[in-house]
């Protein structure tokens, strides 16, 4: 068997020979230190994107089959970006950036979390009128556009990467990406914003929330009808942190999930049979409204400190709930005796069936190359 059969067996409760062994790619200081050490050069590291050929190298040198986060990405967000400019700069160094979504940002130096945020472009209608809603419109350059992994090489869509996607001679699986239905919308309002903003304008909130809807369902159809085939397909959220969603699930599934709803009826009828979804932190209760909406398949499955498994998830839904991730990847910052408990706690999970251990998000500088090759 090849890496796409297994991938696409496993996930379907078929037997295969052996297990895939996967990663959710790396941040780039991990790259920047694995060079330093010598393991990688730091043209990999500099060069390295997620399904890439130099991802692709550096999976095979630590012995992993693939990155499951590959995929063909049409471009459904926010296009074209803003210009990002420094609005302010601190004597310490630090300074408040405009980012391309609109948002301004602080800037520490040497700092590798998430930057805080300190304003938002984005008040209420007026800004959305003018200078957002002609940014989430859709275009057919933005399937064009798109890039797509050809073996070794990268090939835009229109330029090579649809006649191998028709070709559909790959030994590795490979996605259609979907967009982001309401992760997005979060990134260019802010939390608190969208928080204020359904019960403030609710008419405002309901008219972002189908547009980027249409939008990514727009992005999806053009794909879908080149001819292209994919093995899966994939959503990319991030509204969750570790007490819950970001949204009250009873908005989730009554604004965005017809949406999603939509989408994945449309994979249907492409027989398009597995659906994935990227959200970090404490997702339950939103689990169970993208579960009923057509996606059926958890990723990364941060275990986090609320300790999230596949397992009581299984226990609730069934076999109609599938899973990629849940390796606890802090392991890799220890020793082997600290993988070989990580493995042994995975076992009984693979077991179950229809579940790929992955490590549950970017591999962070703290992990050793050689207990990753270990695992």
């Amino acid at each position: 068997m090849n890496n796409r059969e297994r991938v696409m067996a496993t996930l379907r409760y078929q037997k295969t020979d052996r297990l895939p062994i996967v990663h959710f790619g790396f941040w780039s200081e991990t790259l920047a230190k694995w060079a330093d050490e010598g393991h990688i050069t730091a043209e990999e590291a500099r060069g390295w994107g997620d399904g890439n050929p130099i991802d692709a190298s550096i999976s095979k040198k630590l012995g992993f089959d693939f990155n499951y986060y590959s995929c063909f990405h049409p471009i459904s967000g926010m296009w074209p970006g803003f210009d990002s400019r420094v609005v302010k700069e601190f004597p310490d160094g630090s300074k408040h950036i405009l980012d391309a979504n609109g948002v301004i940002v602080l800037q520490v130096p040497g700092a590798g979390s998430i930057p805080s945020e300190i304003d938002h472009l984005f008040k209420g209608r007026a800004e959305w009128d003018k200078e957002f809603k002609h940014r989430f419109q859709f275009d057919p350059r933005r399937v064009a556009e798109g890039w797509a992994r050809v073996n070794d090489e990268m090939k835009r869509f229109d330029q090579g990467g649809l006649e191998f996607l028709k070709a559909d001679k790959r030994d590795y699986p490979y996605g259609l990406h979907c967009g982001s239905l309401f992760g997005n919308i979060r990134n260019f309002i802010g939390v608190e914003n969208c928080a204020y903003l359904q019960a403030d304008d609710e008419e405002l909130f309901d008219e972002i929330v189908n547009t980027v809807g249409e939008l990514c369902h727009q992005c999806v159809k053009t794909a879908l009808e080149s001819g292209a085939k994919f093995d899966f397909a994939h959503f990319w959220e991030d509204i969750c942190f570790k007490n819950g969603p970001l949204i009250a699930p009873n908005t989730f599934r009554e604004k965005v999930g017809p949406h999603y709803k939509r989408i994945t009826s449309l994979l249907k009828q492409y027989n398009i049979d597995i659906v994935s979804l990227d959200c970090d932190g404490w997702i339950d209760a939103l689990l169970p409204i993208w579960l009923e909406n057509g996606v059926n398949t958890m990723f990364p499955i941060e275990v986090g400190t609320w300790n999230a498994s596949i397992a009581p998830w299984r226990a609730k839904y069934g076999n109609e709930l599938r899973g990629v991730g849940g390796m606890n990847k802090t392991v890799f910052a220890f020793d082997r005796s600290a993988i070989d408990a990580e493995v042994e706690r995975l076992r009984p999970l693979v077991e179950l069936g229809g579940y790929i251990p992955c490590p549950d998000h970017r591999i962070a500088p703290d992990a050793k190359w050689n207990l990753v090759r270990y695992y």
